[in-house]
């Protein structure tokens, strides 16, 4: 595994303008419930982190963030909150995230009803298409940030989109799918759905080959693999890690950015 040196000189706001200087990326880290942050996205830029994740409502006309819907607030919509920074960094970095990094993931959970608010998503997407990965006559364009839908997924609807600006998230029934990677770039699933071993003492032979004939899988077909729900235990990120999952589901940024930088 390649080892990052950190360097992150400062992170400064003027007006609505992002400024920041360089930051190692770690492409391995994902915010998980990244909006619950102090600073949705920014504390995560900040860290370096390689994917954020976002739910959202559909509410009137606006996506509005938030893990329930007793959380919503007007203000706090996926364009102010996510988009709209996205866009003013990737304009201010030569038309990157990070100026040295791969492409960020923006996963898009659906809180509300698929068809509904992919379409009101397909609306707003359109004016941020220039940073975005995106269909172009038929072939995927990759683009700055590579948005990812999961959650309830109106996956026919969005397979069917000519000129989609999203991919799907798959599930493990889909590890022998032959649908293009560009349409499912990443399996996800709960931790505790397949495996047992919560981090404590040796993890078992059998549950280690499993984790690593998963991940082969999804790779074998071009997907990225991400478990939700995992214990926050270095113990379990070692394996994680070991086993090439590729992102590392996280609430504490700064820990996993620590121990994502140290030398294995």
């Amino acid at each position: 595994m390649k080892t990052y040196l950190w360097s992150m000189l400062g992170l400064f706001f003027v007006g609505s303008t992002i400024r920041s200087d360089d930051v190692t990326p770690v492409p391995q880290a994902h915010a998980h419930n990244d909006y619950a942050h102090a600073r949705p996205l920014i504390d995560a830029l900040d860290h370096g982190f390689g994917s954020v994740e976002a739910d959202i409502f559909l509410v009137g006309n606006d996506l509005l963030v938030g893990h329930s819907r007793l959380e919503l607030k007007k203000d706090r919509t996926l364009e102010k909150l996510y988009l709209d920074p996205l866009l003013e960094r990737v304009r201010q970095h030569g038309g990157k995230v990070y100026k040295d990094g791969p492409p960020l993931v923006l996963l898009i959970d659906f809180k509300s009803t698929g068809e509904k608010t992919y379409a009101r998503l397909r609306e707003v997407l359109t004016r941020y298409r220039e940073m975005l990965g995106h269909l172009e006559a038929g072939i995927w364009k990759a683009g700055a940030v590579t948005v990812v839908i999961s959650g309830d997924r109106p996956q026919k609807t969005i397979a069917d989109d000519a000129e989609r600006m999203v991919g799907i998230d798959g599930r493990p029934g889909d590890l022998e799918s032959t649908v293009a990677s560009d349409l499912m770039p990443m399996i996800s699933e709960s931790w505790g759905s397949l495996f047992r071993w919560r981090g404590e003492g040796p993890m078992p032979t059998g549950e280690k080959e499993k984790l690593r004939q998963f991940v082969d899988k999804a790779h074998q077909r071009g997907s990225i693999v991400r478990f939700w729900a995992t214990p926050e235990k270095e113990s379990l990120w070692d394996e994680l890690r070991s086993a090439k999952v590729d992102l590392i589901n996280t609430d504490d940024l700064p820990r996993l950015r620590s121990y994502l930088l140290s030398p294995k």
